[in-house]
């Protein structure tokens, strides 16, 4: 019997102990192996103020991505990035917030899920989003991550039945990913103005923080999504300047646009 060496930072307690302490959460995502030096953009991330960071992991058919993250991970992928490669370099990596990954279940059964969990732990990931399987065949996967010691953080989808919704926060793990609308995630030029009114709808079923995810793109829509919500994903946004060439640096000062504007208008 092997044991899993768990690194990293937790996700739950210390999202938590960030909203306790009135602190708007944003988690900013980076698609792992978009590029040689990606994992600096980890760095930038957290230096600029990011509460938590989300890693894709590049897959062939993204079904719930849009245009900017499906283009992210093909480009990744034509790099030849792989779960291996991009995890050996988040084991050269240590950060102060907790590290999350983003992927479909392919990639996870394919490897079996107590060996692919344990392999997160090791490389010092807490987190696990796997928005392509469905609640009612999540009891493997919800075991081996918690033998591992990763949170594995479920999607709420407005379309959601009431008692749907209250298992998907009562099972969630970390916090809950509340989608914006029923739509691929991309940059949109407004938030609909249902997200928040979704979001609040969540948050009395538990404790969890409550983030809201797929079209966030500017600092107005982080502090519309953060009054209804506990804080914000952002993914397209980012990724559409990396793709067009911007630097760790400059992609880190976008995310300090979106920490400050969070940060003047929190409680």
């Amino acid at each position: 019997m092997t044991t899993t060496t768990v690194r990293g930072v937790a996700v739950g307690p210390h999202l938590r102990e960030r909203r306790d302490a009135g602190r708007g959460l944003l988690v900013p995502y980076v698609t792992g192996g978009i590029s040689a030096d990606w994992t600096d953009h980890l760095r930038a991330y957290a230096d600029a103020g990011a509460d938590a960071i989300e890693i894709g992991l590049p897959f062939s058919d993204p079904m719930i991505d849009g245009p900017t993250v499906q283009e992210a991970s093909e480009r990744a992928l034509h790099r030849g990035a792989t779960v291996r490669g991009i995890l050996a370099d988040l084991r050269e990596v240590s950060l102060p917030v907790p590290l999350i990954v983003m992927t479909y279940y392919h990639l996870v059964a394919r490897e079996g899920h107590a060996r692919f969990c344990a392999a997160l732990a090791e490389a010092g990931v807490r987190g696990l989003i796997v928005p392509d399987l469905p609640l009612e065949e999540l009891g493997e996967l919800e075991q081996a991550a918690a033998a591992a010691e990763v949170d594995l953080v479920l999607v709420a989808a407005p379309s959601g039945s009431p008692s749907r919704l209250r298992e998907v926060a009562a099972r969630s793990r970390g916090f809950v990913y509340a989608m914006t609308a029923m739509v691929t995630t991309g940059e949109r030029a407004e938030l609909p103005a249902s997200a928040g009114e979704f979001a609040a709808r969540l948050k009395p079923h538990g404790d969890l923080p409550v983030l809201l995810g797929f079209g966030i793109s500017t600092p107005e829509h982080a502090v519309a999504g953060a009054r209804a919500a506990d804080g914000v994903v952002v993914a397209s946004a980012l990724m559409r300047r990396l793709l067009d060439g911007a630097t760790p640096e400059e992609l880190g000062a976008q995310v300090r646009a979106l920490r400050d504007a969070l940060d003047a208008t929190s409680g």
